[in-house]
């Protein structure tokens, strides 16, 4: 009876013992594939990433507030101190007549220096289903390295071939101008003449087209003068039924959009990078209905802008399972 409890028993086990030990699965240390569509009008907009830079938090970022108090927000809000992290979101929008893209993010080259974290725009767009090639338009906003490096892929070529390349009439001029060049101080001005000049040449200027603002990009988006942040900084609206969608440069990312009425990073009103300029046009801000499709918001990218006291705040778009 006792050999037979302990075969019972034996048998009993046998399938918990048979099962074999597995190895433990793989990290995927991958994301997925970064997109996001919403409608305005009988327009489709896709937000699609670039990917993300992490750099040390500039003592100077916020106009009219120290470090310290930009780090107390960060740290409110769970985000590392004296880190600016940097989203980069072009956008794709199809008019139902035209494929065009705004901004055009790091560039293929900053992909493989940066192992991935920026210049994600290639990939991404073909997961949204967009060809590079189907592009009729690219609209530049201003000429920081962050909008106009992915014209070029890494070996120099066109990254859209087919695309009319739109540009800033004022922002172009400058950068332009060997006089401003010859002005310009060391390091960081001195070294955005100098890629200025590397990207646009070429092709690119073959393909290359100026706009004015407050006039019509192409149809159904209309250019609007936002000097601050570079030196002709134009902002895109395209509009609804009194209401619309703004793309532009802010950097909410930095602050937390609950922080102080505080006007983050270098949009700064009477002063322009490279020398004075008139305040920035927020004439297009200030009422709930607007929202704004800011490139360096957190994916969807997209926010309401209303007044809040002497400033403006942003209130993000929640992320929307359905167009």
């Amino acid at each position: 009876m006792l050999t037979g409890a302990t075969a019972v028993g034996a048998a009993a086990l046998a399938p918990f013992a048979a099962i074999p030990v597995r190895a433990a699965a793989p990290l995927s240390d991958k994301q997925a594939a970064g997109f996001y569509r919403y409608k305005v009008g009988s327009f489709e907009v896709t937000v699609i990433t670039d990917g993300a830079n992490r750099a040390p938090l500039p003592a100077d970022l916020v106009a009219n507030a120290t470090k310290d108090q930009v780090n107390e927000q960060l740290a409110a809000a769970y985000m590392d101190k004296d880190v600016f992290v940097g989203p980069y979101n072009p956008i794709v929008v199809n008019t139902g007549q035209k494929l065009v893209l705004i901004d055009t993010g790091t560039g293929e080259a900053a992909f493989n220096q940066s192992k991935g974290a920026t210049g994600q725009l290639l990939a991404n767009m073909a997961a949204a289903g967009i060809d590079a090639k189907a592009i009729d338009a690219v609209i530049i906003s201003h000429y920081h390295g962050d909008h106009v490096n992915g014209l070029l892929r890494a070996d120099s070529s066109l990254a859209f071939p087919n695309a009319e390349i739109l540009v800033p009439a004022q922002e172009h001029k400058f950068w332009m101008d060997d006089g401003e060049r010859s002005r310009a101080p060391k390091g960081r001005m001195e070294g955005l003449f100098t890629n200025n000049r590397r990207v646009f040449s070429g092709e690119v200027m073959k393909r290359l087209r100026t706009y004015e603002s407050d006039k019509e990009v192409v149809a159904g988006i209309t250019a609007v003068a936002t000097p601050g942040h570079s030196w002709a900084h134009t902002s895109h609206v395209v509009p609804r039924l009194g209401q619309g969608v703004r793309a532009g440069r802010r950097h909410p990312r930095a602050v937390p959009v609950r922080a102080q009425p505080w006007m983050a990073c270098l949009l700064r009103p009477g002063r322009a990078e490279g020398g004075s300029h008139p305040p920035p046009d927020l004439r297009h801000a200030g009422r709930r209905a607007d929202a704004g499709a800011g490139l360096p918001l957190p994916v969807p990218s997209l926010a309401h802008i209303e007044k809040s006291g002497s400033g403006y705040r942003e209130i993000p778009v929640p992320w929307s399972s359905s167009i």
